[in-house]
């Protein structure tokens, strides 16, 4: 079930809301955990159980680590408990990988007599690993005390908002929120909103990009033109949809009174790679600072150690969304890139703005490729078109593939997830941090306007819904 499909939209989410609203306050918590436990479970029942014995396992070692006795002692808890979360990572998500490649280097590409079936992904296992670390890891840290409850930890980890694609939240993010949170009906209707402009995002725009996207990967020889199309349009397609889910996620939180962290700050207005990073996939990248950059040392052990502790945290980053080198490549480029702009002190104030932002897109770009591409011969087959190795024009094979409506769709979307901050402000969609500054929830904290324009959107979308078939979430296989 994903959040663009008719049967949540028509029958999950008012079923849910409804007894959520019907249940009283104090047994919230308990209706949160089996409403989103029947979300995942949906796909597969064994998969929620593996889930739920994750987050047992996780808030036991959270509790031993907080009541050990020395500091030795904490951290051997706090070591094996992360590495128990990484043992069980790599084996549903780097063990085919790792399986294949063994026998293709060493097997002659057959595959070992004493292999394993192929073992099947769990959808959201990299999301809900990386809460269990953080939240093992800030009782280690103090800077968070365990749970109150086993049933409020579990809710968190099983939330089905950001249960499947993130954000990644910490338990400190929402701890309170599950002791008291607001409900009211004004706050209801922004989540509604928030929600409905998501789903118009991932409907109306990247799903209508992903045909340009996925007819540019598919040609095995791609010209300079298609291979710019391409790439330029899974640049748009992956940021529609997965800022659409994320303010999706913030929408459904809001309309059960909780306050999730912004994911997107328009990345794409970006002047520098650093800059890129502070506002794409905030919570992941925050995440990484915390927990992986600045326990292998920061920038607290000398020059060399720290470009070498940027360049893996961003490799590491690259593999946690993949077992494929194209991943590994696509976090080296940007470690790279951002080595060399701490080297340089690059300025976020560019002198040169409209230069930095295109040499910067530039960047994004290329990287988006290897990110994109199955195997490095297509994403090396979509560079060599790139640079018109496969010669220049959209060739008349191809060319009924790239719709003048796509086309069309690109160029909003272009010039909606650049003025996007523009566009908030002008319908008065605020952030959940604006609203936090305003303290004016209370209020209805957006015009009549934009009530008008999320309605029309999600009633759009949701016509497209009905006439199409549902596209899942490209962070879905994360």
């Amino acid at each position: 079930m994903v959040f663009s499909s008719v049967i949540f939209i028509f029958v999950y989410l008012p079923l849910f809301l409804a007894l959520y609203y019907a249940f009283p306050v104090r047994y919230r918590s308990y209706f949160i955990l089996i409403g989103s436990y029947c979300f995942y479970a949906w796909w597969r029942v064994d998969f929620a159980l593996l889930m739920l014995a994750t987050t047992a396992f996780n808030y036991c070692a959270a509790l031993l680590v907080d009541g050990a006795q020395t500091q030795r002692r904490r951290k051997v808890l706090l070591v094996a408990a992360v590495l128990a979360d990484l043992c069980l990572l790599f084996y549903f998500k780097y063990f085919n990988f790792f399986a294949e490649s063994s026998a293709f280097l060493f097997n002659k590409g057959e595959a070992y007599s004493w292999s394993l079936p192929h073992v099947l992904l769990p959808i959201g296992i990299s999301f809900y690993i990386f809460h269990n670390i953080s939240y093992v890891v800030d009782v280690y840290r103090r800077d968070l005390e365990p749970s109150r409850t086993f049933v409020d930890y579990a809710a968190f980890i099983a939330f089905f908002p950001h249960q499947i694609a993130g954000p990644v939240l910490r338990f400190s993010d929402l701890a309170e929120q599950f002791y008291d949170r607001e409900h009211n009906w004004s706050k209801f209707n922004y989540g509604a909103m928030r929600f409905l402009t998501g789903l118009a995002k991932k409907v109306l725009i990247a799903d209508s990009i992903a045909p340009v996207a996925d007819a540019a990967f598919a040609i095995p020889d791609p010209t300079m033109a298609e291979s710019w199309l391409g790439a330029i349009a899974y640049t748009l397609q992956l940021y529609f949809d997965f800022s659409g889910y994320s303010s999706m996620a913030i929408g459904l939180g809001m309309m059960v009174g909780f306050n999730f962290i912004e994911n997107f700050d328009t990345p794409y207005r970006s002047v520098n790679i650093t800059e890129f990073w502070r506002r794409w996939h905030i919570s992941l990248s925050s995440w990484l600072r915390d927990y992986l950059y600045i326990s292998l040392g920061g920038n607290r052990k000398g020059i060399a150690r720290t470009y070498s502790n940027l360049a893996a945290t961003m490799i590491l980053g690259g593999l946690w969304h993949g077992a494929n080198t194209t991943f590994l490549i696509w976090g080296a480029w940007h470690g790279i890139w951002l080595a060399i702009e701490r080297y340089l002190k690059v300025p976020n104030n560019a002198p040169f703005r409209i230069s930095s932002w295109i040499f910067t897109m530039l960047l994004v770009v290329i990287g988006w490729v290897f990110f994109r591409a199955a195997n490095m011969t297509e994403a090396t087959s979509m560079l060599a078109g790139m640079i018109g190795l496969n010669g220049i024009s959209l060739r008349s094979d191809y060319a009924w593939e790239f719709s003048n409506f796509s086309l069309a769709l690109m160029v909003v979307g272009l010039l909606t997830a650049l003025s996007e901050r523009s566009l908030r402000q002008m319908f008065g969609l605020r952030t959940t941090r604006e609203l936090a500054k305003s303290a004016a929830i209370d209020h209805p904290p957006a015009t009549a306007v934009m009530g008008v324009t999320a309605t029309l959107l999600g009633l759009l979308a949701i016509l497209k819904l009905v006439a199409d078939s549902d596209a899942p979430f490209l962070y879905f296989q994360f």
